[in-house]
């Protein structure tokens, strides 16, 4: 009596399997969405503003360094930036590892 009262249970299936399926998609979607706003998005802004100071960089910019090194620039040959660290004291570093100019120039909006 009682498999009787199981297998008349288990007929078929719904019609509008789909409509739930895609409710089920919405909180992945939604994470998703948040990671791109939280996440990813600063992510590339800041890549973005640290390309564009890389190019910018001149000579006697005072910068820092990925690793700490404050210095001067004192050449810049393509990828190959040369540091002032001290008087007599020159690195070669490349163009890429320099974090942040130690004082930026205050660009004007126009």
């Amino acid at each position: 009596m009682l498999t009787l009262a199981f297998a008349a249970g288990t007929g078929s299936a719904p019609a509008g399997g789909t409509g739930s399926s895609l409710i089920g998609l919405m909180p992945i979607a939604i994470i998703f969405i948040i990671f791109y706003f939280l996440l990813i998005r600063p992510q590339k802004k800041n890549q973005q503003e640290h390309a564009k100071m890389i190019s910018n960089l001149t000579k006697n910019d005072e910068v820092i360094t990925s690793g700490g090194i404050y210095g001067t620039i004192v050449n810049i040959q393509n990828d190959v930036v040369t540091l002032r660290v001290d008087d007599n004291t020159r690195i070669k570093i490349q163009k890429g590892s320099v974090s942040k100019l130690k004082n930026p120039k205050i660009e004007e909006k126009k």
